[in-house]
């Protein structure tokens, strides 16, 4: 464990820097959900039976769980550049712990969102958007939303590594856009028909947002959702879970398998 914690660090400084002298990607990272707040929440929001203030407030959560599951396709590309340039190949070759380089690359993933997320909230109080419930409440919805990111990383990191490829990555990164679009990330899942509807409620992203509307105080939790929504804390929790548990092992076994 000292070995992978000694060269995790290692890694996780590698890809701080790395991140730092690529602002482009951090730049659009950042503005992307500012303009989709503003879009959705003035050009769709008048045409919602939620109405202004109240739309936006509901939207913050949402975009907020968007960008996270967004670690999908980071992960993917960062990976997979990785691979395609040779440099998975030249760190294989020195004596660090295996789990080491995909460790470091979700840690400073995560990181790197914290700080992401501070102008999109400020954009978010200035919309009219406000942390309803207790400050606990909403350090416990901060800690679950970077808690989800970790998890889409590591998948990221996986199908990024499989795919060896930064084109293919990329291309297949663009899929990750519809897993927020068949959620309750940008509308209540009430009104969809009913097929749509449970497919979006047992969607891990719709569990997610509806945990912070509620550690928020933003929006209450749904009568007669599916479980995930039904008990979101609970249900966000237990999607982060089972993420963690099937793509941290095949990320490190599928890192590994360049050894042989």
């Amino acid at each position: 464990m000292s070995t992978l914690a000694y060269d995790g660090t290692a890694m996780l400084g590698r890809q701080l820097r790395r991140m730092r002298n690529n602002p482009g990607l951090l730049i659009l990272t950042q503005s992307m959900p500012v303009s989709m707040l503003l879009f959705f929440g003035y050009v769709f929001g008048s045409a919602l039976a939620v109405p202004g203030s109240e739309y936006r407030s509901f939207l913050v959560p949402g975009l907020l769980v968007a960008t996270a599951a967004g670690g999908v396709m980071t992960g993917m590309f960062q990976s997979a550049q990785d691979v395609h340039r040779g440099v998975t190949d030249r760190f294989r070759t020195l004596p660090m712990s295996r789990a080491a380089v995909p460790a470091g690359q979700a840690v400073a993933d995560v990181l790197v969102t914290a700080a992401g997320a501070v102008p999109f909230l400020l954009v978010g109080l200035a919309v009219g958007w406000r942390v309803e419930g207790g400050a606990l409440a909403a350090a416990g919805g901060f800690g679950l939303l970077l808690l989800f990111r970790f998890a889409c990383v590591w998948a990221g990191i996986w199908l990024g590594l499989l795919t060896r490829n930064e084109e293919a990555a990329g291309q297949l990164g663009g899929a990750t856009f519809l897993l927020p679009l068949l959620s309750s990330a940008y509308i209540p899942t009430a009104g969809l028909p009913d097929g749509v509807r449970t497919a979006a409620e047992w969607n891990p992203v719709s569990a997610v947002a509806t945990a912070l509307r509620d550690l928020f105080g933003n929006a209450p939790v749904p009568e007669g959702a599916a479980w995930p929504m039904a008990h979101p804390v609970a249900g966000s929790l237990a999607w982060c879970a089972v993420l963690l548990a099937v793509f941290v092992p095949l990320a490190v076994r599928q890192y590994a398998k360049g050894e042989r």
